[in-house]
């Protein structure tokens, strides 16, 4: 019951699954998860379909989790704000590719995740080239 509590899930405990919000559904997941006492949780894409606020709820929730139960958790997702909230370390991959590997603040600023991610390949680089030439 303390994991449900955790989670504000102990007063849905007696209720059907089926018939709950779907942030709801994604926070029972992580109690069945749990319930288990993992040392290593794998979390593929938990923030996929959520709100900003559950998001960001999720994020709390799953620092909590780490830290209250020593626990490492493997987290694959695209929702970077999140990835970067909960890591001590990151690692990013460029279609199946590690192009970076670090502390957040290390990778956010590393130039392959930068143009990976953001662009300055070699459009952006091309795209630069005819913007000087019609300047000139």
């Amino acid at each position: 019951m303390e994991l449900l509590d955790r989670l504000g899930l102990a007063a849905l405990a007696l209720r059907p699954v089926a018939g709950l919000p779907f942030g709801t559904m994604k926070r029972i997941e992580l109690a069945r998860a749990m319930a288990a006492r993992p040392k290593l949780l794998l979390l593929d894409e938990p923030a996929n379909g959520l709100t900003h606020a559950e998001v960001e709820d999720l994020g709390a929730v799953i620092r909590s989790l780490r830290d209250d139960f020593t626990l490492s958790v493997l987290l694959v997702e695209h929702h970077m704000k999140l990835v970067m909230s909960v890591s001590d370390r990151v690692t990013v991959l460029d279609f199946g590719r590690r192009i970076a590997d670090g502390t957040p603040d290390q990778v956010q600023r590393d130039p392959a995740v930068i143009e990976a991610y953001l662009g300055g390949g070699a459009d952006s680089g091309a795209a630069a080239a005819d913007t000087e030439r019609h300047r000139g």
